[in-house]
């Protein structure tokens, strides 16, 4: 297990080390910068979190919020404005003023929301502007402990052979985008039933009314580590310390599968490139600290600290990625 715990640690100190050069250090600015960032931030930073409060993301915000008040004497305020599938808060931040006082907490969500509404009041890539990668959280194939499905093998044959139900957050969440991803590789087909939440469509599973939920790691760890359901996979590429146990859809040979629910942070678009160096630079610091780095395992998270430019880039891929997934599998927000 300690082996386990090491190696899923060990990718955020991998994210890290890239993260740092791509973030940029304060001695490699011109001087007239670093003067502009001494003085920054010189009053509170706006901390938008568009989910509500004591979710995962909300969480996460906090503790990063936390850390650069205490270590770096910045303050931050957390604001949730939850809402429109996560699309109010960020609408929000992109109409902002461009001046690195108004950050936003970005999900996965918000990946699939650049293909899944056409209208949102914002450009995920025009109107922000990436400042730093924090972590990711992986998805966990679950299914009731008395299910006669008790590999990934044994829910192909399933799926392929019968009617099976699978449970969601909700249409376009990252469960369904997971889900909708799993039947494109695999050929699988499930009759999909949304719920307007996690913890809604783990309650039917555990009650036996659906046959399987492609779910948020931290949702449903509870109830594995409880025994009510069973684990079959987890989309990564090294084990979970707290479920050892259960195989990586990299070892079952479906590497494709591997899927971040990730959060960062993000700013209007036009923010000073100084500004976003300089904070997200400090943000990649505080992600490096072991303590923090603990306490984001121990959330469910991998951490994963990237600069804006390496985090720019991973946005763009997953907007891309997903939104082939959207289009192929005909997902649509009704």
């Amino acid at each position: 297990m300690k082996d386990n715990v090491h190696a899923f640690v060990d990718i955020g100190r991998r994210r890290l080390l890239q993260a740092a050069g791509a973030a940029g250090l304060l001695g490699s600015l011109p001087l007239k910068a670093a003067l502009a960032k001494d003085a920054w931030p010189a009053s509170p930073i706006n901390y938008v979190v568009p989910f509500a409060p004591g979710g995962l993301t909300d969480v996460a915000a906090r503790l990063v919020a936390k850390t650069l008040g205490t270590d770096r004497g910045w303050d931050l305020i957390v604001q949730n404005k939850p809402g429109g599938n996560a699309n109010i808060g960020a609408a929000y931040v992109a109409r902002a003023r461009s001046d690195g006082y108004t950050w936003l907490a970005i999900t996965m969500t918000h990946a699939a929301n650049a293909t899944l509404f056409r209208d949102s009041g914002y450009d995920l890539l025009k109107d922000l502007a990436p400042l730093a990668g924090l972590a990711s959280s992986p998805m966990m194939v679950v299914v009731n402990a008395k299910s006669p499905i008790k590999t990934m093998a044994d829910l192909l044959k399933a799926a392929k052979g019968g009617h099976l139900t699978a449970g969601s957050s909700g249409n376009g969440t990252p469960p369904h985008l997971t889900l909708a991803l799993y039947q494109k590789l695999t050929g699988a087909k499930f009759t999909h039933i949304p719920y307007t939440g996690g913890s809604p469509s783990l309650t039917d599973l555990i009650g036996g009314q659906i046959d399987v939920v492609f779910s948020n790691y931290p949702e449903s760890l509870p109830h594995v580590k409880s025994g009510a359901l069973r684990a079959l996979a987890i989309t990564t590429h090294q084990r979970s310390p707290d479920v050892p146990d259960v195989p990586t859809v990299a070892e079952i040979g479906m590497p494709d599968l591997i899927v971040e629910n990730f959060t960062g942070v993000m700013v209007p678009a036009g923010v000073p490139a100084d500004i976003v160096q300089h904070a997200g630079a400090a943000i990649v610091a505080e992600m490096s600290k072991p303590q923090m780095q603990r306490d984001m395992v121990r959330l469910g998270f991998i951490p994963q600290p990237r600069g804006p430019a390496e985090f720019g880039k991973y946005l763009k891929s997953e907007v891309l990625r997903w939104r082939k997934v959207i289009q192929e599998s005909g997902i649509h927000i009704s």
